[in-house]
């Protein structure tokens, strides 16, 4: 009954805003003195993430990923979409699509895009004739859209937590996530169409003049990605390159950025890395905490008791799955219920990196659904729109991308297919 009422309070605690790391830190302690566990686990599961390999990659992808927010290469990025797409009916909401996917795959927080970008698109959309309520839906639901794409960080947290190798996981995001933005732009061409949209004649010299400012971020993603699947750099070594070669486009080529700026870049970034640590520490020692008292075999056993069908189960899992990514955020959603999920998932015969993509498009998609996604709120605040506003205008990007959910979960092809064993 105590533990019920700690829960309810904590559940209680999130809903009006309290940090997440704070609730979950404080149900970990309680639940290690209840328990009469040694709370050394703690400090031993800490010490664990704090060795593992691959983690001082999360703070470099994010301060290269700053960099790249404070400069004008998202300005470069959408001129050269722009002149590339531009002449397509739609064509400037494709690429609204397509910068956010890589924004966010880059910086690996979701709100940031919309803050970076949305300032330059919404107004450009709204220019080039897109209905506002169709222009406030796509900015918001694209916040999330490059979660799938390397070197997001959610797909590197997600292979720590559940131990599974980062490149497979990489690479097996990559259909999925061209799944989403190729299903999008499909219903964005054709709004366009019927709203009378117009076009922008394609121009050789715009485009040689844009591919000319950019041709120095251009190389990114085939230097970074390119190393890491043909395994001549590991992945923390790709993070350490990706922040050298940021640094030095940015920074000594096209001086975007003053050195007295970073500082502040570098102390933003790392906010943001400080928390998601924060909520990995607390939520390690909850998750060792679940496992010792066998929570997850005991999870195993009443779906099992009460659920045959792997098809009923992949159902269930998906509407759990999206409310978790509405209401926990996707940090703290990767490292309390992967632990718990992983041994289930396996039980019903579905691959650990299906399960992984599986998981990540469902916090994609939660972080937009209302009526407590985190980006809905956040284009509120970023566009002065009411939030109910944003319900509406959400809804029929929601739909499309839970078709593409529902695509991706029963089709695991589409997520192994590119996966070398």
């Amino acid at each position: 009954m105590t533990l019920v009422l700690v829960v309810a309070l904590a559940i209680g605690l999130m809903f009006i805003g309290t940090p997440i790391f704070v609730i979950i830190s404080g149900l970990t302690l309680f639940l290690f003195f209840d328990s009469q566990i040694d709370i050394s686990a703690i400090i031993i599961e800490m010490h664990r993430m704090a060795t593992t390999p691959v983690l001082v990659a999360i703070p470099l992808f994010t301060f290269a990923g700053y960099l790249l927010s404070e400069s004008r290469a998202p300005k470069r990025l959408i001129r050269l979409s722009n002149a590339v797409l531009g002449w397509l009916p739609g064509g400037l909401a494709v690429i609204a699509l397509f910068c956010c996917a890589i924004f966010t795959a880059l910086t690996g927080a979701t709100g940031l895009t919309i803050i970076a970008l949305g300032g330059i698109l919404l107004p450009a959309m709204i220019r080039s004739r897109y209905p506002e309520l169709f222009s406030l839906g796509l900015l918001t639901t694209s916040g999330t859209l490059g979660l799938l794409f390397p070197p997001s960080l959610p797909l590197i947290i997600y292979a720590i937590v559940a131990q599974i190798r980062i490149d497979q996981l990489f690479i097996a995001g990559i259909l999925p996530g061209i799944l989403l933005v190729i299903l999008l732009s499909v219903y964005c061409i054709a709004k366009a169409g019927r709203a009378g949209v117009p076009q922008t004649p394609f121009d050789p010299k715009e485009l040689l003049g844009a591919l000319r400012e950019i041709l120095w971020e251009l190389p990114l993603p085939v230097v970074v990605l390119g190393g890491i699947y043909t395994g001549y750099v590991a992945v923390s070594e790709a993070a350490a390159i990706t922040v050298v070669y940021v640094f030095v486009v940015e920074v000594l080529i096209h001086r975007d950025i003053r050195w007295r700026a970073l500082p502040e870049i570098m102390k933003k970034s790392m906010v943001l890395v400080g928390g998601v640590l924060i909520i990995l520490g607390a939520a390690m020692g909850l998750t060792n905490y679940l496992i010792d008292a066998q929570i997850p075999m005991q999870m195993l056993k009443f779906f099992q008791t009460h659920i045959e069908s792997r098809t009923l189960f992949l159902v269930i899992l998906n509407f759990f799955l999206l409310a978790a990514g509405c209401t926990m955020g996707i940090f703290s959603a990767l490292v309390v219920v992967v632990p718990l999920l992983t041994p289930i998932g396996q039980a019903y015969g579905i691959d650990p990196i299906h399960l992984g993509i599986i998981f990540l498009t469902n916090l994609e998609i939660g972080a937009s659904l209302p009526p407590l996604g985190i980006n809905l709120f956040i284009s509120s605040i970023r566009f002065d729109r009411p939030v109910l506003k944003l319900y509406w205008a959400s809804l029929p990007f929601i739909a499309i991308l839970l078709l593409a959910l529902a695509i991706i979960t029963y089709i695991p092809w589409i997520s192994l297919v590119l996966v070398t064993p």
